[in-house]
């Protein structure tokens, strides 16, 4: 039998490897905040749900669609500070820190913004179920390469699925998004 001193308490080398462990989350909801089109939104979730879920769910923000749930079709595409990703494929509780810009954030006072627009014109959408998602991708792919060639759009683009086979027309008002840029900018260096 071994006799010594009973310490009470947690010694220090057990206090330490507690602190080293990542925090738990859950199982129930938890606090999350999200930079959302430029709102710092503040809700419960479990940590498990989606950035897409909670897009939609806990937010009321339905623009990004729930198509694939594979992050294969692109429907659910939003950007994350500055870059396209599929809102199905993140954690939520994972981009707190990200700035993130739904298809909501791109029409003011009720007008689409000139890409929604061009959208329009080249009547680039059938079923509407990847419209958004392409919008939200062309708005990164235009603001990275303002002046694509046609093998860009296709290369850029690849990751964007339309089951209509609106391909033709979505390519229309990209470009054309491309030629008013390089117009305004012709413009603007004459003038």
């Amino acid at each position: 039998m071994k006799s010594g001193k009973k310490t009470g308490g947690t010694s220090a080398r057990t206090v330490r490897s507690r602190s080293a462990q990542p925090p738990v989350f859950g199982p129930g909801p938890v606090p999350i905040r999200l930079n959302v089109n430029g709102q710092i939104l503040a809700t419960t979730a479990e940590p498990w749900l989606t950035l897409l879920q909670v897009l939609r769910q806990k937010l009321g923000l339905t623009g990004a669609k729930q198509v694939c749930d594979h992050a294969t079709c692109g429907a659910c595409t939003v950007i994350a500070n500055g870059k396209r990703v599929y809102a199905c494929s993140m954690l939520a509780i994972d981009v707190q820190d990200a700035e993130i810009k739904t298809i909501e954030s791109l029409a003011s006072n009720g007008k689409p913004s000139p890409l929604q627009q061009a959208f329009v014109d080249a009547d680039a959408s059938q079923c509407g179920y990847c419209t958004s998602g392409f919008v939200m991708s062309a708005t990164a792919f235009l603001a990275e390469n303002p002046d694509p060639t046609l093998d860009d759009l296709r290369k850029g683009m690849c990751g964007n699925l339309c089951r209509c086979g609106t391909y033709a027309g979505i390519t229309e008002a990209i470009l054309a998004m491309s030629q008013t840029k390089t117009s305004s900018r012709k413009k603007a260096r004459r003038g």
